[in-house]
């Protein structure tokens, strides 16, 4: 089996927000990998005393610990467990009712010698790539329906909208979100390749419109994760100034799955 991952902060001044592992049991079937990508607070730091990395290491280390140890246990119920568990760590130190508590978007996937499982929450990305070369992008995008009039900017969201019924949901302390995430299964011999990206890394096709999809992969396996960071990063510099950040952080998981 082929990986690669690769994180890199938007700012190298700040601490960089995403969360990526690759899990592989001792076992040595199957195996998992886990993208977050937290999202930045307000200034006032929402009610919690912790930071976004805090936040996204023990949800990751926890999505990573029972991806593998629970393997028949369902992603989204283990999603909703790790986020029971990480709510429980810091419930008597903050308030996690704050609408702009810590959190996070998803990417998981998980295999086995019979399946590929998956579940996207928000706006990363899980590309999936078959034996034959084609490549579905599984996405959640009710960030997407969302009028660009309704929101602030991208790093600052309307709290009406977040984690509300006709807004978009992400993974903070409320256990039961993991019920809105797109989740689904396919036969492992349906699958070669996966890729998971932060938006940092998907701006090179919704945002600079370079290639689609299945272009990004091909990048990826071709010229490596890293290259694709760096493209986006000469766009971003060279590019016209365009709305939000001007640097995000990005990460990408490439892994190719062997029989």
């Amino acid at each position: 089996m082929r990986t690669e991952l690769v994180s890199e902060p938007g700012d190298p001044g700040r601490p960089n927000e995403d969360f990526a592992s690759v899990g592989l049991p001792a076992s040595g079937q199957g195996g998992s990998l886990v993208v977050l990508d937290g999202v930045t607070p307000p200034r006032d730091g929402g009610g919690c005393l912790h930071s976004v990395p805090w936040f996204t290491a023990r949800l990751g280390g926890a999505l990573t610990e029972l991806t593998v140890s629970r393997p028949d246990v369902p992603l989204a119920e283990l999603l909703s467990l790790a986020i029971a568990r990480t709510a429980g760590s810091h419930a008597s130190t903050c308030d996690l009712s704050h609408p702009r508590t810590p959190q996070a978007t998803v990417a998981l996937a998980r295999w086995s010698p019979a399946s590929v499982e998956y579940l996207v929450l928000s706006d990363s990305a899980l590309l999936v790539e078959s034996p034959g070369g084609t490549v579905t992008a599984l996405l959640d995008d009710r960030l997407d329906r969302i009028p660009r009039s309704a929101l602030a900017t991208d790093a600052l969201v309307d709290s009406t909208l977040r984690n509300k019924e006709g807004g978009f949901f992400t993974a903070a302390a409320d256990p039961s979100v993991a019920s809105r995430a797109v989740t689904g299964s396919l036969p492992r011999t349906e699958v070669r390749a996966l890729a998971a990206l932060t938006d940092g890394a998907t701006r090179w096709v919704d945002r600079f419109h370079q290639g689609t999809w299945p272009d990004c992969l091909t990048l990826i396996r071709k010229e490596g994760a890293h290259a694709l960071v760096q493209h986006v990063r000469t766009l971003e510099r060279t590019g016209p100034p365009r709305r939000g950040k001007t640097h995000d952080d990005a990460t990408v998981i490439y892994t190719e799955l062997t029989r």
